[in-house]
This record gives C-alpha cells, sequence and structure tokens, in this order.
C-alpha cells in the first residue's frame, strides 16, 4: 500500500514576535538570575502591581502614558533589556505611533491636510475676513477709543509710575536665587517651595526615575520626570538621589551646570546632593 504524498503542504514555522509584556517576564523569569516582582518593586520603588501590568500588557491599570513609560524604560533597564526598544513596542501595542512614521514612501502623503481639513479652514478664514471686511469702520473706531482711554489715563496721571513704584516691595538681591539658563525650555516644576532658596535644581533632559532622600532615609520626592520638568531640592547638605537615567539628568549648582551623574540609561544611587560635593569633579 503506497500513500499519495503529492499533496502534502510543507508546513514553515514563522517565529512570533514578543510583546513587550512578554519580553520584561522572560528577562525576569528566566536566565540565571530569576527574580521576584516584591524584590524589583522595592528597589525601583514602583508598585508590584504596576511591574504585573507592564508584563500582563494591562496598560490601563497604569493612570497616564508618561508613567506607563517611564516605568517601562526604568524596569527595562533593571532587567538588562533595550528600553528604547520596550518603549516602542508599548507605543505601538497602545497606538501610540502613526503608521505614516513607518512608511517612508507615503510620508509626504501623510504630512499634507485632507481636503475636507483644508477646505474647512479656507471656509472658516473666508468668513472671519468677510465679517471684518464688512464691519471695517466699528473696529477702525474701537481701536481709536481704546487708544484715546489709554491717552487720557495718562495724561490726567502724570505720577502713576512714582505712585506704583511706591507700592512695589523691595526684594533683595540675596533673598531669591537667580533660575539658570536650562538647556530646554521648562515643562513642568516640582518643589516649588524650595524654588527662592534653592541652590541646587535637577532638570530632565531624557525621561528618568528621581528619587531624593534626607539625611535619615525619608523619601521627600520620587517621581518620573520627563525632558523640560525639573525639580527644586531643598537646601542644605543632607540630601541624597537615586536615577533610574542618571545621564538623563541635568544637575545645576548656583546657575552653573554640573558634571553628569553617570552614563546615559545607568541606574546611580547614592548621589550625594550638597553643591560642594556634585561640582568637586568639576576642573
Amino acid at each position: 500500500m503506497t500513500e499519495n504524498i503529492e499533496n502534502v503542504d510543507t508546513v514553515v514555522e514563522t517565529p512570533v514576535e514578543l510583546t513587550a509584556g512578554e519580553m520584561l517576564r522572560n528577562a525576569r523569569t528566566t536566565g540565571r538570575r530569576k527574580r521576584e516582582i516584591p524584590t524589583i518593586s522595592k528597589q525601583l520603588c514602583i508598585r508590584e502591581e504596576f511591574l504585573e501590568a507592564l508584563e500582563n500588557g494591562q496598560y490601563n491599570v497604569i493612570p497616564e502614558p508618561v508613567y506607563i513609560l517611564g516605568f517601562a524604560r526604568n524596569y527595562a533597564m533593571e532587567l538588562g533589556l533595550n528600553p528604547d526598544e520596550v518603549v516602542a513596542k508599548i507605543k505601538k501595542e497602545m497606538g501610540m505611533q502613526s503608521d505614516c512614521a513607518s512608511d517612508d514612501d507615503d510620508v509626504t502623503a501623510c504630512a499634507m491636510p485632507s481636503i475636507e481639513e483644508e477646505s474647512w479652514i479656507k471656509v472658516l478664514f473666508g468668513k472671519i475676513y468677510q465679517f471684518i471686511y464688512q464691519n471695517w469702520i466699528w473696529f477702525a473706531g474701537a481701536v481709536v477709543a481704546i487708544a484715546l482711554v489709554v491717552f487720557a489715563v495718562v495724561m490726567l496721571k502724570p505720577d502713576a509710575k512714582e505712585e506704583v513704584a511706591d507700592e512695589v516691595p523691595v526684594v533683595t538681591v540675596e533673598s531669591v536665587v537667580k533660575e539658570p539658563e536650562y538647556k530646554m525650555p521648562v515643562r513642568e516644576r516640582f518643589g516649588t517651595d524650595n524654588r527662592e532658596k534653592a541652590n541646587v535644581v535637577l532638570q530632565a533632559i531624557q525621561e528618568s526615575w528621581v528619587k531624593v532622600e534626607d539625611g535619615r532615609g525619608n523619601t521627600v520626592f520620587s517621581r518620573v520626570l520627563v525632558p523640560g520638568d525639573l525639580y527644586y531640592v531643598p537646601v542644605g547638605n543632607k540630601y541624597k538621589a537615586t536615577f533610574g537615567n542618571a545621564g538623563g539628568i541635568d544637575i545645576w549648582v548656583n546657575g552653573e551646570l554640573a558634571p553628569d551623574a553617570g552614563p546615559d540609561h545607568t541606574r546611580k544611587a547614592g548621589i550625594s546632593l550638597a553643591p560642594d560635593s556634585l561640582m568637586g569633579n568639576k576642573k
């Protein structure tokens, strides 16, 4: 008896691409250095349920996208994975990346507005222009009236400048520390209670988790900073910091940029935030 094998299809197994969560879970549970989530949670100061959510792809458990990406980056670095690859996968899974970015042949088409959008814009600006054109006398009259009112106020109160000057309190130069000339625009400020006297300011130029502790080991600040965020360190020599991405934090001491605490994507702990210590290695 013979078998007919002419119509037998050859099955070729295609390797399945791992999700970001599967990459994190495999890195944590396989190999010689197996680790438990509670241990990593304490080390990174990230809640256990957030780490579990990252591994399970349940991103809705974490409140904001910026925290999702920041936690994922620090988790990946702690497990020895490429943080950029993990973050890119999560962005793709969450639909945060445009399809146009992966299609080099159609970049121009993606950048151009649709016909409906262009028509809508033209109609809107056309109506605004028509309204101003038909009522230009009213607009001109309003401008003249405002100018006359301002002129009258200035002429009737010649000593207004002296009165205002007398009411403004005098602020001594010593009471306020001058802000540094940061390398990028400020996005959000933290620790603003220390702003007027802080001589050490941290600014994120890359996503990085930052924790600051006092002399007794109590955490006074813990947060993922995104590029542009600032933190004003309380005055004193007792504070120490831990950076999830040491090269992603600019340290400003009395308006001067201090040396980097470490290379990019490297976790660094026990960093003294005393001004003399931060500037000690700068020549």
